[in-house]
């Protein structure tokens, strides 16, 4: 088993991943308040499971160690100490304002084993669920009045475990998310990273306690020396430099950070929904990037200062230059077509998970854009997505690589 953190790029093989197999906060989801949670739609909890196990059991068919959040979270609960403040952070970044629901909800928690406990903090909490034998008048007419129906929301994006924090090198980035719905998610890592005896001791690049937000859709660890970082409708151009300023001085083999520039809309979403890398000179793109992108090159001059300059040009031009490769291949979601692109770029056709060099993970229903994979030499793994894909995000989304070996 690999032990700590080792991640240098995006395509070397995976050894080791984090998932979050999709629990019952997905059964928490409402039409009310999907704006609010971030969902488009409402995917069916056994199904989606369904699908996700047979993710994980395709990752394992490849020699990949899978772990999982809830199981991280549980083991990082070292002792009464670390669980109660677990407890007292996460009802506190809840904006529980009524004392009598926040005693009960910490009664609730304080039930549970360990495990069950980070599942129903992760599911959230309906009002319903707080109401015991001894329950108070108000316990009832509380649930009521307001007519929202939860104590505490659920977390539903959760199994979209690429985004709360990223490994970099050795090290890791524990984000500021940026909507509230999504950044208490990051409470889980804090944990992991300060507590776990696997994790604890991880360089820091990044931490949740920053003012400006950065997701790790927006981090491709492109080579040992080349990190890219997207400048997004979720990360902003201050949390990239000061991830920058950690990176480049304290980690021991990046050298340049590439700061792209891309459209701040839902559909260009994260940086790895524009491309994703799937081989050494091969890339998925988002077809309306494909003319010109703007990229600020971040290094460090001799006297160690930051020095950036600003790069305009076709992608396929700043990849060759800044990773030094002959040629590139960009290969477009839908083959370039308007109306399929659209489709599947819409069910995230170009967010591949790269196992292996020219060895990817991909929806099965994005099927035209994984016949051009294939065209290009890309040996695909194809894995069902007819639930999983309703929250808007691909097989990448869906994983966090805790160890690769180097390309």
């Amino acid at each position: 088993m690999e032990t700590g953190i080792h991640n240098t790029s995006e395509i070397g093989r995976l050894k080791k991943v984090m998932l979050h197999r999709p629990g019952k906060e997905l059964e928490n989801l409402m039409p009310e308040y999907l704006e609010r949670l971030l969902f488009d739609d409402i995917p069916y909890l056994k199904e989606a499971q369904r699908e996700h196990d047979a993710f994980a059991d395709c990752l394992r068919g490849q020699g990949v160690e899978v772990v999982y959040l809830t199981d991280l979270v549980a083991e990082s609960l070292t002792g009464p100490e670390v669980r109660q403040e677990l407890i007292r952070q996460y009802l506190a970044e809840a904006d529980v304002s009524d004392a009598r629901t926040r005693e009960s909800l910490a009664e609730y928690f304080d039930a549970l084993p360990d495990k069950e406990m980070v599942s129903a903090m992760m599911a959230g909490v309906r009002k319903s669920q707080l109401r015991t034998g001894q329950a108070r008048l108000g316990d009832y007419v509380s649930a009521t009045e307001d007519g929202y129906p939860f104590a505490v929301d659920p977390l539903p994006n959760l199994y979209f475990t690429r985004d709360p924090f990223a490994t970099i090198g050795t090290g890791v980035s524990i984000h500021r998310m940026h909507t509230v719905t999504r950044n208490r998610e990051t409470l889980f890592g804090k944990f992991i990273f300060e507590h776990h005896p696997v994790y604890r001791h991880a360089p820091r690049w990044y931490d949740r306690g920053e003012t400006s937000s950065l997701e790790g859709g927006d981090i491709l660890v492109l080579s040992p020396q080349v990190l890219a970082v997207g400048i997004s409708q979720r990360t902003e151009e201050d949390s990239i430099d000061a991830l920058a300023e950690t990176v480049l001085t304290q980690s021991k083999t990046f050298r340049k950070l590439l700061a792209f520039n891309i459209p701040k809309s839902r559909s260009f979403m994260h940086l790895d929904t524009v491309f994703t890398m799937v081989d050494y000179d091969k890339f998925t793109v988002h077809p309306n990037i494909l003319q010109q992108i703007t990229v600020f090159v971040m290094e460090l001059d001799e006297n160690h200062k930051m020095k950036i300059r600003q790069e305009d040009g076709r992608l396929e031009d700043i990849l060759k230059e800044h990773l030094e490769l002959d040629h590139v291949t960009l290969i477009p979601c839908g083959q370039g077509s308007e109306i399929d692109a659209a489709r599947e770029q819409w069910s995230d056709g170009s967010n591949t998970l790269a196992i292996a060099p020219g060895e990817v993970v991909v929806y099965s229903r994005n099927y035209v854009t994984n016949r051009s994979l294939e065209e290009a030499g890309v040996r695909i793994h194809t894995i069902p997505s007819a639930e999983l894909s309703r929250g808007r995000g691909g097989p990448r989304c869906m994983s966090m690589p805790l160890w690769r070996e180097d390309p």
